[in-house]
């Protein structure tokens, strides 16, 4: 057996990711609940308007529930799954937050415009956070006619810091994006990011951006967990190893480098 010891080099600054500093859950799954605390803090609540979906009932793992029951803010909800959708109307009855039974899409009467038109959703709202397991690029993309002071979303933590890879738009596969296609679909749209935990990003309008005193917000400064990520590389006989994680990120099933062949022992070989 080969000897193969991953040994990551970690370039994120503190003074750039300080935010990392402020985790803390109330309902949320790695920490999202203390990050948005500190960044309202700064910025200021606004009009206390926010937008999740994929929701489930907006207690297990809600990344809002703290701020609409602790901190009175009020909001639109809305989950895709019927069964979700009744535990999410029980947790939150008509008053201060919209619930919708529907399915979050990038185009026509599912895109996520239309659907806050027809919620009366303010055009600034001061959070949207969008996790929906893969197209979440996608969606974040077509929101144009609205722009969210502030945006969580989700992206692929094992995909390296030096790969822009965004999914196919389809509502059937489940891919996810890479941190580095996030960063510059918020660039493009006047977002920058001012802190990227395992696997969400957070982005604030460019405008709000020299509030957080962040010297360098490039990936790398941003960016480093490295439990997440599998490094594949090739021998000179064609033979495929890998270094870093060897489990499936979300199956929790481990796999090794011999399961990655794709040519038999019999072919590989070096030159002739």
């Amino acid at each position: 057996m080969p000897e193969i010891i991953h040994r990551p080099v970690n370039r994120v600054k503190e003074n750039c990711n300080w935010l990392l500093q402020w985790r803390g859950n109330v309902t949320s799954q790695i920490g999202q609940d203390g990050i948005l605390q500190r960044i309202f803090s700064i910025i200021g609540e606004g009009t206390k308007f926010c937008v999740e979906f994929g929701a489930w009932d907006d207690k297990f793992l809600s990344n809002t529930w703290n701020l609409i029951v602790n901190r009175n803010w009020s909001g639109v909800l809305i989950e895709g799954d019927p069964q979700k959708f009744e535990a999410l109307e029980t947790t939150h009855p008509a008053g201060r937050v919209k619930t919708l039974n529907r399915v979050v899409g990038w185009e026509g009467s599912d895109a996520l415009d239309k659907i806050l038109d027809e919620s009366d959703a303010p055009q600034n709202p001061d959070l949207v956070s969008i996790d929906v397991d893969g197209n979440d690029w996608h969606i974040w993309k077509s929101l144009v006619d609205h722009r969210p002071r502030v945006v969580l979303i989700e992206f692929n933590p094992t995909i390296p810091n030096d790969v822009f890879f965004v999914q196919d738009p389809d509502p059937h596969i489940n891919h996810g994006n890479s941190l580095l296609a996030m960063i510059e679909l918020g660039r493009h749209k006047g977002y920058s990011l001012i802190c990227a935990n395992l696997w969400d990003a957070f982005f604030v309008v460019d405008e709000l951006y020299e509030e957080f005193k962040i010297p360098d917000n490039s990936i790398d400064s941003m960016h480093h967990f490295p439990q997440a990520e599998t490094k594949l590389f090739q021998g000179y006989d064609g033979t495929f190893f890998t270094a870093g994680n060897r489990r499936l990120f979300w199956r929790d099933r481990e796999f090794s480098w011999d399961a990655l062949q794709i040519l038999p022992p019999s072919e590989r070989r070096y030159g002739d």
